[in-house]
């Protein structure tokens, strides 16, 4: 009896605490532990919203976020069904993982939460979902996704893993590209489900807006396609290309190599990702001689059959002498060009004078940088005329102790194409937000006219000849078309020595001459062995012009006139 009694005893004793603390818990106060349960019953998260996508002029898709799955298991709910080996069996199978590799997940007793794969495919996703296993859940998430790899990679940059856009377009681009998340705060029960009910904020999430390019997405293919031939012909460090709209100034592709996947972006090192077509300062060699002779010629100094004397080949200026690559007499100012005379391009511009020269590279755009909407532009490099030495006017004239960037150079280049005027490069046509409302929109623009529409033309009948029989360029000619071209093949400048065996070569042009649509530069660092712009960078230039020309249904010189007619047959009213 006395044991009876003493369990008796026992029970009443538990009871009786019990009884106490449910009393303490429901009269007495406390605040502290209801806010402890509120806390852990209070589910607050944000709303993801999509990132808007990157589009060519076409419409063609460049870049866009795809839904994907992290695919998540209950350990609790699993152990406790006794499912754990037939769950991670199953999961393995369909996600292609080690077994051992989930099993190590799903076999962790006390824990509600355990992300099993992340960013998994929806297909995949949904196949593990129709095997219905309790404890298996997803957390839907985005992804952005680049369907072409590694084509326009420098232009379209890439958004990171935390879905912050980190270089190019997807960077300059980010606040809208990147939308507004939204915020909702709600609570669960005891099973993580939510009670709608209890919903107490939510605010609304605005999804970013979709950025349409310039970019042609054949052209790019076109031009992306000559530079990788260019690196395996000429084995040069690096190699870039833009193609320009004349009239326009729309950027019709950009490309620089090597390149590197945008979906696999972390694998790069950042002098892989830069944008060499805007990114890189280099000394542009003869093809800077059309803007010096442009200005002379527009001042009126000059007319294209003027005789200049090119020394056979050395000439002292300033008790310093100025070498041409090969000896030339007497040219005419096309011959100049056609040449590459850098005596006779240098002559012309101490006719020209320190200020005039000064003042209409500045009017060019050069110096500055051209305000592409992408990160990382380089300015170039045109010293105030009050640091020139008495040389420097014989050096800029050939394209030394200057720097540009490729863009600025085409900049350049497309003036002459468009009657002189010149115009605001852009690579962004349009921003429109979900609701088809457009931002922003870019038209084109007339920065300044820096020589007249007869010197332009004067301009263009004079580089043509560079493509010619006799010139620097003929490699750069294109079958069917007037090329109005430069060459250009500058000493690299290494420990601030210039090095003979290491140029960066370049060639530029428009097509057709008589009324330019579009201009190409091309450069190429460093190439080997060959390294003049006439042998390697003219090539390519003509491998990119062609297919454009044809694509852009460019009329040729020589076409016939084409009658369209309809047959009419015989008994037909």
């Amino acid at each position: 009896m006395w044991r009876v009694a003493l369990i008796a005893i026992a029970l009443l004793a538990v009871w009786g605490a019990l009884a106490a603390r449910l009393g303490v818990l429901h009269l007495g106060s406390n605040d502290a532990l209801a806010e402890r349960v509120r806390r852990m019953r209070t589910v607050k998260e944000d709303i993801l919203v999509g990132r808007g996508r990157i589009l060519d002029r076409n419409e063609r898709l460049l870049a866009l976020d795809l839904p994907v799955q992290n695919v998540c298991v209950d350990p609790v709910v699993v152990l406790s069904n006794g499912q754990a080996r037939a769950v991670s069996v199953q999961l393995a199978r369909v996600l292609g993982l080690p077994p051992a590799q989930v099993y190590d997940r799903v076999n962790r007793p006390g824990r509600r939460y355990e992300p099993v794969a992340r960013l998994v495919r929806e297909e995949v996703a949904n196949e593990v979902a129709r095997l219905k296993m309790p404890g298996v859940f997803f957390e839907p998430l985005t992804t952005r996704n680049y369907p072409h790899g590694d084509m326009g990679c420098h232009v379209l940059g890439f958004s990171n893993q935390e879905g912050v856009g980190s270089a190019g377009i997807e960077q300059r681009w980010d606040p809208l590209l990147k939308g507004r998340p939204g915020f909702r705060q709600s609570e669960r029960d005891g099973n993580r489900r939510e009670i709608y009910t209890r919903r107490s904020v939510e605010v609304d999430s605005q999804e970013g807006a979709d950025i349409y390019l310039t970019l042609d997405q054949n052209i790019q293919h076109f031009v992306e396609k000559a530079l990788d031939a260019a690196m395996t012909n000429f084995h040069p460090e690096a190699a870039w290309a833009i193609v320009e709209e004349v009239r326009t100034g729309e950027i019709l592709a950009m490309a620089s190599r090597p390149a590197y996947d945008l979906n696999d972006y972390n694998k790069t090192d950042a002098d892989t990702r830069l944008n060499r077509a805007v990114g890189v300062n280099f000394e542009p060699g003869s093809v800077f001689k059309v803007g010096v002779v442009a200005a002379a010629l527009n001042e009126g100094l000059i007319s294209t059959n003027d005789l200049f004397f090119c020394e056979n080949g050395m000439w002292f200026y300033a008790n310093r002498p100025l070498r041409d690559f090969h000896p030339y007499g007497t040219l005419d100012v096309t011959g100049i060009l056609r040449k590459s005379s850098n005596i006779g391009a240098a002559k012309i511009a101490v006719m020209l004078g320190e200020d005039r020269l000064h003042r209409y590279l500045t009017a060019y755009g050069l110096g500055k940088p051209t305000g592409l909407e992408v990160p990382g532009e380089e300015s170039g490099l045109l010293h105030p005329r009050s640091k020139w030495t008495k040389v420097d006017i014989t050096r800029v004239a050939m394209g030394h102790t200057v720097a540009v960037t490729a863009l600025q150079m085409l900049n350049v280049m497309c003036c002459i194409g468009n009657d002189g005027f010149l115009m605001k490069s852009h690579l962004v046509r349009k921003v429109v937000d979900k609701n088809g409302v457009v931002l922003q929109e870019n038209k084109p623009e007339a920065l300044a006219r820096p020589i007249t529409e007869r010197t332009a033309a004067l301009m263009r009948r004079m580089l043509t000849e560079v493509t010619r029989e006799g010139g620097t360029g003929t490699r750069g000619a294109v079958p069917g078309y007037n090329v109005a071209g430069k060459t250009g093949t500058a000493e690299k400048i290494v420990d601030g020595r210039y090095v003979k065996n290491a140029n960066v070569s370049s060639f530029m042009g428009l097509l057709p001459a008589e009324r330019p649509e579009i201009g190409i530069i091309v450069v190429l660092d460093n190439p080997q062995p060959l390294r003049t712009g006439g042998v390697t960078a003219a090539p390519v230039f003509a491998q990119i012009a062609a297919p454009v020309a044809r694509y852009l249904d460019i009329r040729p010189v020589d076409a016939n006139e084409l009658v369209y007619y309809r047959q009419i047959l015989a008994g037909a009213p």
